[in-house]
């Protein structure tokens, strides 16, 4: 089952993958062993090796956990709680953070966290500026944010538009190809990020290879060893269906993150922090309490 129609308490709709085959259909059985590898390999050389505390937005059942070994903690946020309760029983709870919210409220204080990854989330958003908006208060400053989207200017399309079977590629207009699934043009990305309060540092280009024929003449890790030689080089043109950015937020104040007790905002309100009781966190301005239930944070 794929994913179902949710809306946030702000009226957006959301992609919500609540008890789908998510992960054992899209991942472990469609043979995208090479997309996985080579969104690895882009996220290695973009990501701070080291860090206090790493939010993962769209973590689902954890599929890229392993890669924030350097981090003190870790915190999985979707909207799925049974992604999260399967990335929590294969994770546990030493570093782990699990948060089920709608990026649109999302229920972090400001300087939560110094780094934050978001891989293939931006494609099922109808607004990105409010998730950008929350994103930036989240990471404190001079924090490190890494994002992939969906790349509505790469290779395949341009051709399939000079045939003129395909949507104009080099119109900046997100383009909804499915129902709440979007494809950007990298310079309208750019551009938001820029508006939010990001700087870019760094672009990458991958999964250049992402074609039937090709992952099934050649073993994935052949193809996405091939992949990251080009990643970098073909950053500049973006003719690979994904991209990476490293971006590092601009705002003013120290480097540092909030303590643990003062993790949580209040989605309702705005309240920071909220105070923990025996099974809740609790806003104190508008006494909404959000429960704490098998170990996951419900913000929903």
């Amino acid at each position: 089952m794929g994913p179902l129609h949710a809306e946030s308490r702000g009226t957006r709709p959301i992609c919500d993958y609540e008890n789908s085959t998510y992960r054992t259909d899209f991942w472990e059985g469609r043979g995208r062993e090479y997309e996985d590898l080579a969104e690895r390999r882009a996220l290695q050389r973009l990501l701070p090796a080291r860090g206090r505390r790493i939010l993962d937005i769209g973590a689902g059942f954890g599929r890229l956990a392993d890669m924030y070994d350097g981090y003190e903690q870790v915190i999985l946020l979707d909207y799925s709680c049974s992604q999260l309760e399967y990335a929590r029983s294969r994770l546990g709870d030493e570093r782990f953070i699990y948060v089920a919210a709608d990026l649109y409220r999302l229920p972090l204080a400001t300087n939560a966290v110094d780094t934050t990854v978001m891989v293939r989330v931006l494609h099922h958003l109808t607004d990105v500026p409010c998730a950008l908006q929350h994103i930036q208060r989240a990471i404190c400053p001079q924090g490190t944010f890494i994002l992939e989207f969906a790349n509505k200017r790469h290779l395949k399309n341009i051709l399939r538009y000079a045939l003129r079977r395909g949507v104009n590629p080099f119109d900046p207009q997100p383009y909804e190809f499915a129902d709440l699934h979007y494809d950007f043009h990298p310079d309208w990305v750019m551009e938001q990020l820029g508006k939010h309060g990001f700087q870019v540092q760094q672009r990458l280009s991958l999964s250049l290879f992402r074609m039937g024929l090709l992952k099934r003449l050649f073993p994935a890790h052949l193809l996405a060893s091939i992949d990251g030689l080009f990643q970098r080089s073909t950053a500049p043109l973006t003719p690979a269906p994904s991209v990476m950015v490293r971006s590092q937020v601009a705002k003013a104040g120290e480097s540092q993150v909030v303590g643990l007790q003062n993790l949580f905002r209040c989605p309702n309100c705005g309240q920071e922090p909220l105070q923990p009781s025996a099974e809740a966190m609790v806003c104190d301005f508008c006494g909404t309490e959000w429960p704490i239930v098998n170990g996951i944070h419900l913000f929903k």
